[in-house]
């Protein structure tokens, strides 16, 4: 009891100071879950507005494959992505691995069907009335993509944070892929990993308490945005 109170002093004070190795590590996680959740998001809202709006063969196969891709395994991601980065992989020759461009390929990854299922969810259930009434109208296919995301823009959004909130708790992925390496693929999670394994527990618990504030607001934006929606 004694070393979790020293450790949550330790840690408080870490975060008050402005700790330079944590201040790195927290914007380094930030830059790497951005990114990728850009990516994903142009990705995983097209594919979902192709998917629901388009009618074409295997329709109902793809989409029981992205439901079955939004629970892969992040260690799985991080294997396909090291496999085909490494130096003897098909990709190899990019050089990307041990980096933070590795770290965004496999959290893209594992967001892009997290975002593409659920906004395939959110316009076949909520939008489904808009798309009839499209139909009704003949709109041309252009007229069709712009309507339905302005009027669901709101609940489409918040896949885009739900996404975010994914890539920023994700250690698996990221730790095969980065490597764990001081001042250069260190994020939030694999520095929680080792600090702990080190006995380091107000340094760990610092990135903790920042990872929840994090988490805290991403989860308050995506409840305003269901709840304006």
């Amino acid at each position: 009891m004694k070393d979790i109170y020293q450790g949550i002093i330790g840690a408080l004070k870490l975060i008050i100071s402005f700790d330079r190795n944590i201040i790195e590590i927290v914007l380094l996680s930030l830059y790497v879950s951005f990114m990728s959740t850009a990516i994903s998001s142009l990705i995983g809202i097209f594919l979902a507005l192709l998917i629901t709006i388009e009618d074409f063969k295997f329709k109902k196969r793809l989409i029981s494959i992205i439901n079955t891709l939004m629970s892969i395994p992040p260690v799985v991601a991080g294997l396909i992505v090291y496999i085909l980065f490494s130096r003897n992989g098909p990709l190899g020759y990019i050089g990307i691995l041990f980096t933070p461009k590795a770290m965004i390929v496999a959290q893209v990854i594992i967001i892009v069907p997290i975002i593409t299922g659920t906004a395939i969810n959110i316009i076949n259930t909520k939008g489904s009335y808009i798309l009839d009434e499209l139909y009704n109208l003949n709109a041309d296919r252009k007229s069709r993509y712009i309507l339905i995301f302005k009027e669901l823009r709101q609940n489409i959004l918040s896949t885009v944070f739900l996404g975010f909130s994914r890539a920023i708790s994700e250690v698996g992925a990221v730790m095969l892929v980065g490597g764990n390496i001081e001042h250069k693929t260190r994020v939030m999670t694999t520095y929680i990993v080792l600090q702990t394994s080190m006995g380091n527990f107000d340094r760990a618990i610092a990135i903790g308490i920042i990872l929840l504030i994090v988490s805290f607001m991403v989860n308050l934006i995506i409840s305003k945005l269901n709840r304006e929606s």
